[in-house]
């Protein structure tokens, strides 16, 4: 079965996303965001886009969205989707990084078998602010409208929080319902 691959944004998290997937028993392997598209479309069944410092440094991950398979964003991943298919992102009012919880308000695959309120770890520096036409917000918290989104259809999804660390209340169950979008 070819893997998931999870694109290296230059993040300090990318890491654990690659080692908790790999520590789930998911066949992962992680590939720089310069990779070419078509050496993507070739070697993995889905597309996890990891954190980084910023938009300017997301090499090809803008144009791994046109590929057909399953993309889940994380952070800045989802920053890049947001953007790359006509979103808005900003500064968020809070900044930093800590504990947030979540409201989970949209029906979703990626975010099935959650409960209604969940608590997790995420970064607030930027944020989305305008969402783009086809994805639907899925999840959002006191301090930010868009903790997740998608497109159901193009099975794109994206979420700001950190569901690789052990601070985010069952982030495994992201991981495993993404896991089975890629297997459809």
């Amino acid at each position: 079965m070819r893997p998931i691959f999870v694109v290296n944004n230059h993040g300090q998290f990318n890491h654990l996303i690659h080692r908790k997937l790999r520590d789930m028993e998911i066949e992962v392997a992680m590939v720089p965001n310069t990779t070419p598209p078509e050496e993507v479309a070739a070697g993995c069944r889905g597309i996890i886009l990891g954190g980084g410092p910023s938009l300017e440094r997301a090499g090809n991950c803008a144009e791994y969205l046109d590929l057909g398979l399953p993309v889940l964003g994380i952070c800045l991943g989802l920053h890049i989707i947001a953007t790359a298919r006509g979103g808005a992102v900003g500064p968020g009012s809070h900044g930093g990084y800590g504990g947030v919880s979540v409201e989970i308000t949209g029906e979703s695959e990626i975010l099935g078998g959650y409960p209604e309120q969940i608590h997790v770890w995420a970064s607030h520096a930027d944020e989305v602010k305008e969402v783009p036409a086809g994805f639907t917000v899925y999840a959002h918290s006191d301090i930010c409208p868009v903790e997740a989104m998608g497109s159901a259809e193009d099975r794109i999804f994206g979420v700001q929080w950190h569901p690789e660390v052990s601070h985010t209340e069952d982030g495994d169950l992201l991981f495993r319902n993404f896991e089975r979008i890629c297997e459809e």
